[in-house]
């Protein structure tokens, strides 16, 4: 893959503004995009698109295949008299703030969506909805049965007050275990509720692809993201339980986390189902290539999160509470990517190589000259400096052209957030890299400006820096759950100076040049 010196911006569609309660991919994204244009930037990196549940992530879906409903523009189905303008003013307790409640905002979106439906399956049907329909049953059949029988469980949990209740662990055994029967029997009972899932999905997907078709037409570049693993509460799993680690009745034998490093003492549990790497390979790892596949037609390119688990994955008894008990096993490495390749072609694939990369990780990204990522805010210890100066792999002066850097990225504290809790022996070490004489309020801008220069092929910055948001405007703090995934950027910040500094930047440093 040969990419071309470029730079951009990370904004989840999520934190667009003023549009009731969440944003969404509908007039705010042009807007957006217009935006993106005039400030000569041509790439647009988003985090993954499917449906949130509990904790909000965008990492932890009901299905990688899915769009979130949340993000459907409402706007749009009044305009196709799907639903009247005094059906989508929002109550009272939605805001057009700078947050997201995402529990206001389902309470509140999700009837309007299936009240969209409804009215969409009373008209005739269209050819359009027949072929997407078609075209996606390979993952569309099995997402809308299984959201379905997951909202009637879901309440029946609730009205129980039992929480933490998953399909492996409240369904039906024979919900549970997909038995053919039971499943049928379902089917016919609630054909309608399962056909307005499919609907829903028609109407994201609608939005969605005439979105990227007009960033393309802008000349903007959409990069996607694929987490490596996903939710044990999704549709995924449920469907393909004999490519996962699983017991017979659907739980976890092991789970994904991270060994103890010098962040953590006891690694990072996160407790998504392993894969059953041994059936992916004798389906020719078919699964997967569905997965990418779908993910193309979305975006252009996509960033692989936790990329070093092809190469080995840390695994952990699904009993363990941390995940100190852990052990490296060894992923499909070589063999996964040549499969990719085979079948799909050349890789637009982008590694997040973060974590403990190994020369054999390293062997893995540049065997298939994947580019890896660079985090500005990594670059600045102190205690680095050797015999042969600084040689932290991410300061500028130490990168090799095919890599993308960020300032930081959806995990770290914005820019101006980390320097602000920062020692001042790192604002020393940084002011000196950046030649001195900098100000404390120019101190985010010069080092935007050095991502901009290094030799980095992509230069991706969050939206939160262009403007020096402070911690206020984080996007997440791992291993932490609530006030995550809330921020939302202003109107006022689609302005032509902000636009005209990337523009100048970018043309100074022989990025997004036609």
């Amino acid at each position: 893959m040969t990419l071309k010196r470029s730079s951009g911006i990370l904004l989840h569609p999520s934190s667009f503004p003023e549009t009731p309660g969440i944003g969404t991919i509908g007039k705010q994204a042009y807007r957006f995009l217009d935006w993106l244009s005039d400030a000569g930037q041509s790439l647009w990196q988003i985090l993954p698109l499917g449906p949130t549940g509990y904790g909000d992530s965008p990492y932890a879906s009901f299905s990688t295949f899915a769009g979130n409903p949340l993000l459907i523009d409402l706007e749009d189905l009044v305009d196709r008299n799907l639903l009247t303008k005094n059906d989508i003013e929002p109550p009272e307790y939605i805001k057009t703030s700078n947050s997201i409640d995402y529990g206001s905002v389902v309470w509140w979106k999700i009837p309007l969506l299936k009240k969209a439906a409804q009215n969409f399956r009373r008209q005739h049907q269209s050819t359009d909805y027949e072929s997407f329909s078609t075209a996606n049953s390979y993952w569309l059949d099995n997402y809308a049965l299984f959201m379905n029988i997951k909202e009637f469980y879901d309440k029946k949990a609730q009205d129980e007050k039992l929480f933490g209740k998953l399909w492996n662990n409240y369904w039906p055994i024979e919900l549970a275990t997909r038995d053919e029967r039971a499943i049928a029997n379902w089917k016919s009972e609630n054909e309608e509720g399962i056909e307005l899932q499919k609907v829903i999905q028609f109407f994201f997907f609608t939005q969605w692809e005439r979105l990227k078709k007009y960033a393309n037409h802008k000349g903007i570049s959409v990069i996607g993201d694929i987490p490596i693993f996903v939710a044990s509460d999704s549709a995924d799993v449920w469907a393909n339980q004999h490519l996962f680690q699983l017991n017979k009745d659907g739980t976890p034998i092991s789970v994904a986390g991270v060994p103890p490093d010098y962040f953590s003492e006891t690694g990072q549990l996160w407790g998504n189902p392993l894969y059953n790497w041994d059936a992916m390979k004798a389906t020719g790892y078919s699964w997967w290539i569905d997965r990418i596949r779908s993910m193309l037609h979305m975006v252009d390119y996509i960033r692989i999160d936790h990329f070093r688990g092809f190469e080995a994955y840390w695994s952990i008894p699904a009993n363990e509470k941390t995940a100190i008990n852990g052990k490296w096993i060894k992923g499909p490495d070589h063999d996964f990517f040549e499969a990719i390749q085979r079948n799909l072609g050349d890789l637009p694939i982008l590694a997040e190589d973060l974590g403990l990369i190994t020369t054999e990780v390293q062997r893995l990204r540049d065997d298939f000259h994947l580019p890896g990522m660079k985090v500005l805010q990594f670059a600045f210890d102190v205690n680095e400096a050797g015999k042969d100066g600084f040689t932290n792999s991410f300061l500028p002066h130490m990168y090799a052209p095919n890599c993308l850097v960020y300032t930081g990225t959806h995990d770290n504290d914005t820019m101006q957030g980390w320097i602000d809790n920062a020692s001042p022996a790192e604002i020393n070490l940084i002011k000196e890299y950046l030649g001195g004489n900098v100000s404390d309020q120019n101190l985010v801008f010069e080092l935007i400006r050095i991502c901009m220069m290094s030799v980095a092929v992509f230069a991706i910055f969050p939206m939160q820096d262009i403007f020096a948001i402070s911690s206020n405007g984080r996007m997440n703090t791992p291993s932490t759950l609530g006030n995550n995934w809330t921020w939302r950027m202003s109107g006022s910040h689609l302005n032509s100076s902000k636009a005209h500094w990337l523009k100048h930047l970018s043309r100074l440093y022989a990025r997004n040049m036609k």
